[in-house]
């Protein structure tokens, strides 16, 4: 019994981190947005749109109500985004987002990981050329046809519109677009809702670690997912458990 308690606790010592890290992630993004748009969210539709999302994931109340009582009580953080590219074991690649109150300090969290785990940092596009960055809005209850009418309607011009094996509809577009996409959308169908919609970054081709390789990359992701700055991380690594992460 011993054992299995061990790994118990740790299972939710891990979960519990992973839930920290989010919430602390949606606070920072909606007291931006609140900051930039107003604290209203009437009168902030893209604070409305990130309070949905935060909901969705099971955000807290008083946690999205704290970021935004910062900002009616007059109080000034200052973050900003600093992204990391780099180069793991075997051919792999990552790219890192964080966003900070303090670039030294983040980089004195992200540039030891890279080191431990046999990695290197990468100069600034020295990686994310490999990588599309795009609007991404999943959703259920239209058809291509219709999806395709409303957005030219919207004069949006997507990328892509494509139907998956569950039924559900996909459409890719620039990343400027997501909000023009779901307006779009929502203009012909008040009570859709999507079950994505987010700025995406994926890889163009993928690899397949193994051996030491591997054992390198789950240490490498391990410790990115502990700095606190590191919102998230993107890499091309097609065989990769997070649940594997040492």
């Amino acid at each position: 019994m011993g054992r299995a308690h061990e790994v118990r606790k740790v299972a939710m010592a891990k979960t519990a981190a992973k839930k920290a890290k989010l919430y602390s992630r949606y606070g920072k993004e909606i007291y931006l947005t609140a900051k930039a748009g107003g604290p209203e969210l009437d009168g902030n539709l893209a604070l409305r749109r990130l309070v949905d999302k935060a909901k969705k994931e099971q955000v807290p109340a008083d946690v999205i109500k704290r970021a935004i009582d910062k900002v009616k009580s007059g109080v000034t953080e200052n973050y900003e985004p600093i992204q990391f590219e780099g180069f793991g074991p075997g051919n792999s690649t990552l790219i890192v987002k964080c966003l900070t109150d303090n670039i030294n300090r983040t980089i004195s969290q992200v540039r030891p990981a890279f080191t431990k785990a046999k990695s290197k940092l990468g100069a600034e596009g020295s990686v994310a050329y490999l990588y599309n960055v795009e609007s991404t809005v999943v959703l259920s209850g239209m058809s291509e046809d219709e999806v395709l009418e409303a957005l030219v309607m919207g004069d949006v011009d997507a990328k892509d519109i494509t139907t998956l094996e569950d039924g559900r509809i996909k459409i890719t577009g620039e990343p400027t677009d997501l909000n023009k996409i779901k307006t779009a959308i929502e203009a012909v169908k008040e009570d859709i809702e999507f079950d994505v919609d987010d700025i995406t970054t994926t890889p163009q081709d993928y690899v397949e670690l193994e051996g030491e390789d591997m054992m390198l990359f789950e240490r490498l992701m391990g410790l990115l997912n502990d700095c606190d700055d590191v919102d998230e991380v993107y890499h091309n690594v097609s065989n990769y458990d997070e649940g594997e992460e040492e």
